[in-house]
């Protein structure tokens, strides 16, 4: 395969005329209409009008392995990853061990840059094995190999107030972000589905939206006391919004990711009890999902994060009190942005880089991901086809596991080509 490769006829971020674009050795080297190679071994992609992006960046990947190997593993989540447009992915520390030590971080970072198709940063547990007792070892990650500066209980809330205090200002010192999962357990216990008419309907108990707002609306006082970084994971209702726009207003530290599936389901689709719907948080009312629209093109929602949570079939395929909550979120992630978001005029294409490239790599702190199209910047780079469409079958999907809740569904937008540093990983589909 050539280290050359000419991107004839693309629109950067969708817009103005179409150029061509010279990758090699890894970096971007020419921009321009009409140019011209006299090396043969130059490979040729003939994009035809399409959208050349920066390579999308994930802040909240599962990828089960160690531990679950069964549902999902590095190699596995990296392929869907790739053929998502995905340069990066962040892989949470839910595992089995669990990533609360430098040596399963290290092992995950390796063996996704032996695996070689996207970068795989791993997210360090907050607390030893998840557990919300005592802080684990976020000095000795973040010094590790593995450079950790990521920290995550995800799946679990840090809910112990003076532990998170903690942990966030350890955090400050370590230039590192404490990224929540923001739940009151004790609002939850029992609880199934969104609070509300659906739920009552349906005989779900409710899981109020307050138990999401008022650990977020706690930890962006105590982010702002210890002057420290917090990311807020998977938002999911209006009220959470409307706390993240007034702790931005006052000066906090604080970043927040929307999933794709919160920006397009609904807790309807629980009417028929398909545990492929059951998800943390739970799918929320059209008012919710319409509001984090709005906070996402608004900036308010800085960047599209997928949650993908891939789960073995004996997970899923149960009655939904026992089944487990997740979805698939890497293949479809850009379709399901294109639907919501660029359709209905809320974001253009340089607005979706903005919230799947640029702002989530910038809250990583990656200094060569989300960069801009010029002469000089790293090929970490996405083609898209906004016209096509394509129907999403789960089988069909890199993952080991099939639980996607867009099973049949018509989304648009294609992603043909996926380059990581001036190679190509996906394309037409297909990896390389």
């Amino acid at each position: 395969m050539s280290d050359r490769i000419l991107i004839r006829d693309v629109r950067c971020y969708g817009e103005g005329e179409e150029v061509d674009v010279l990758v090699a050795d890894g970096v971007i080297t020419e921009i321009g209409p009409g140019i011209r190679v006299a090396d043969e071994d130059t490979e040729v992609v003939d994009a035809g009008g399409q959208v050349l992006l920066p390579g999308f960046v994930d802040l909240h990947t599962h990828l089960r392995e160690p531990g679950r190997e069964d549902a999902e593993t590095i190699e596995t989540g990296s392929a869907a990853a790739a053929l998502g447009g995905y340069t990066a992915v962040f892989a949470m520390a839910n595992t089995d061990p669990v990533a609360d030590n430098a040596v399963v971080v290290e092992h995950v970072w390796r063996k996704g840059r032996e695996i070689g198709l996207v970068d795989v940063y791993p997210v360090g547990a907050v607390t030893v094995g998840l557990r919300g007792e005592k802080l684990a070892e976020l000095g000795t990650m973040a010094r590790s190999a593995a450079g950790v500066r990521v920290f995550s209980d995800d799946g679990h809330c840090v809910a112990d107030p003076l532990l998170m205090r903690r942990a966030l200002e350890y955090s400050t010192a370590l230039d590192a972000v404490i990224a929540q999962h923001a739940e009151e357990p004790r609002l939850t216990v029992g609880a199934q589905a969104h609070e509300g008419a659906t739920a009552a309907r349906l005989g779900y108990a409710g899981w109020p939206a307050s138990a999401e707002e008022s650990i977020v609306a706690r930890d962006c006082l105590l982010a702002a006391h210890a002057g420290a970084r917090l990311h807020v994971c998977h938002v999911s209702t209006a009220g959470t919004a409307e706390i993240l726009r007034w702790a931005k207003e006052r000066g906090t530290r604080v970043s927040a990711e929307v999933t794709p599936h919160h920006l397009l389901l609904t807790d309807e689709r629980l009417a028929g009890y398909d545990p492929v719907n059951k998800v943390n948080p739970p799918l929320r009312t059209m008012a919710d999902t319409a509001r984090l629209r709005e906070a996402l093109a608004e900036g308010v929602i800085d960047c599209v994060a997928t949650d993908h949570a891939p789960h073995a079939v004996q997970d899923k395929d149960c009655e939904w009190a026992a089944a487990r909550p997740g979805m698939l979120g890497l293949q479809t992630a850009l379709s399901v942005v294109t639907e919501t978001m660029v359709r209905t005029g809320l974001l253009d294409w340089r607005g979706v880089a903005r919230v799947m490239s640029e702002r989530p790599a910038e809250i990583a702190g990656l200094p060569d991901q989300g960069r801009p199209l010029l002469a000089g910047e790293p090929a970490n780079l996405v083609l898209v086809d906004p016209d096509a469409d394509w129907t999403v079958r789960g089988a069909e999907l890199a993952s080991l596991a099939q639980n996607t809740p867009y099973e049949g569904m018509r989304l648009p937008g294609v992603v043909t080509l996926t380059l990581l540093r001036g190679r190509i990983t996906a394309r037409e589909g297909k990896l390389r």
